[in-house]
C-alpha cells in the first residue's frame, strides 16, 4: 500500500508512514454546524483524550515559549505528548511536537484545515535533544475537511523513523515505540482520535 498524495501533506520519502481517516455523511441542513462543532473540537488540544477515550494519549497545548495555554493552536506552538508506556526522559517524561504550519482552504463546495506536527525539544531548553519517539524526519499531519455532505478527519503520518538522538536508554525505548507505531500502535491511536472528533454522541 501506498501513502495517500495528499495537497499540503509532506511527500513520503523513507522509514514508517499511515493513513488514518475517518468519515461522516450529513444532511444538507447539517453539515455546516457539524463542521462547526468538528472545527472546534479539531483546535481544542487540549479536550483530544476527551474525544478519544481514556485509553488514548493525552494531549496538552503549549505556546512557544513552554506555557500552556488554551485557545486556537499557532504555528510555532508546542503539543506535549503522555502516551501509554515509558516516559521520554529528554522531555520530562513526555513526548514533544511542534505545530510547523497550520493552513486553511475553502473552495466554496470543499473546506479544510490541516496542521502538521514535527517532533521536536522540549520548548523551554534552549539545546535539548529530541523528545519524541520518533526523529526529527517525521510528521504528523492532522486534517479535517468538508466536501459536499461528507466530513472527514484525516491523521496522516510520514516518514517515521525512530529517534536516536538521545542517551542510550532513551535509544532502547524510542526504538520499541517507533516501532511499534511503524506497524500500527500509533495508527490506532489516531484512528480513535479522528472517530471521537466526529462522533456527535460524544459531549463538548
Amino acid at each position: 500500500m501506498k501513502p495517500k498524495q495528499i495537497p499540503g501533506v509532506p511527500v513520503q520519502k523513507k522509514g514508517g508512514f499511515h493513513d488514518s481517516e475517518s468519515t461522516m455523511l450529513c444532511t444538507d441542513s447539517e453539515v455546516h454546524s457539524k463542521f462547526d462543532i468538528l472545527k472546534q473540537r479539531f483546535f481544542s488540544i487540549n479536550k483530544w483524550k476527551k474525544y478519544a477515550g481514556s485509553a488514548s494519549a493525552d494531549f496538552r497545548h503549549f505556546d512557544a515559549s513552554g506555557n500552556a495555554v488554551d485557545r486556537m493552536p499557532e504555528k510555532g506552538d508546542f503539543v506535549r505528548i503522555a502516551i501509554p508506556g515509558p516516559g521520554n526522559k529528554e522531555g520530562q517524561g513526555y513526548d514533544w511536537v511542534e505545530i510547523v504550519n497550520v493552513s486553511h482552504r475553502n473552495t466554496g463546495s470543499t473546506e479544510s484545515y490541516l496542521m502538521i506536527c514535527r517532533p521536536s525539544k522540549e520548548p523551554t531548553k534552549l539545546n535539548g535533544n529530541i523528545a519524541h519517539f520518533y526523529g526529527p524526519a517525521a510528521t504528523s499531519n492532522i486534517m479535517i475537511s468538508r466536501e459536499g455532505n461528507t466530513l472527514k478527519v484525516g491523521i496522516y503520518g510520514r516518514n517515521e523513523s525512530p529517534n536516536f538522538q538521545t542517551a542510550f536508554a532513551g535509544r532502547i525505548r524510542n526504538f520499541f515505540i517507533g516501532v511499534g507505531g511503524i506497524f500500527g500502535f500509533s495508527k490506532m491511536q489516531w484512528k480513535t482520535l479522528a472517530e471521537g472528533l466526529l462522533d456527535s454522541k460524544k459531549t463538548d
